[in-house]
């Protein structure tokens, strides 16, 4: 599959869609799920246009799970984590709605997870929760 720089996590990293970021650098992005499966959903996002991780150059993906760890020990401290589903979904028959690589970071149990892009979030609740994360980082 070609890599559509129209999609939307694409035009979030250009800027051209808002996002409640709570890291970037140059190499990667992290901000909220607006449609979390848990309080503190937090996406991870190369900037490197690939669809998948299969896609995403090994330096990019080594990087973007430096970055993972980062934020998760961050989602710990701040929510007082006891655990964190890390999800990655490569390709539409694993559930990936988004054509671009990304990690799920979702503070919860596996058994306990809410449907995957299932409802729009209070936005205000995930505006406080990023505020931590990001103090936390």
């Amino acid at each position: 599959m070609a890599y559509d720089d129209q999609n939307i996590f694409a035009r979030i990293i250009r800027g051209e869609l808002p996002a409640i970021k709570v890291y970037e650098d140059d190499q990667v992005l992290a901000f909220m799920d607006i449609m979390p499966q848990a309080e503190g959903h937090t996406l991870v996002i190369p900037k490197t246009p690939a669809v998948t991780l299969l896609d995403l150059p090994a330096e990019a993906a080594a990087y973007s799970i430096q970055i993972v760890q980062k934020i998760a020990k961050a989602i710990e401290k701040a929510l007082n984590a006891e655990g964190i589903v890390l999800m990655q979904l490569s390709g539409a028959a694993a559930g990936q709605t988004v054509p671009h690589v990304h990690f799920h970071l979702i503070p919860s149990s596996v058994h306990q997870l809410g449907r995957h892009a299932a409802e729009i979030g209070d936005q205000e609740k995930i505006k406080a929760i990023a505020e931590r994360i990001r103090a936390a980082l």
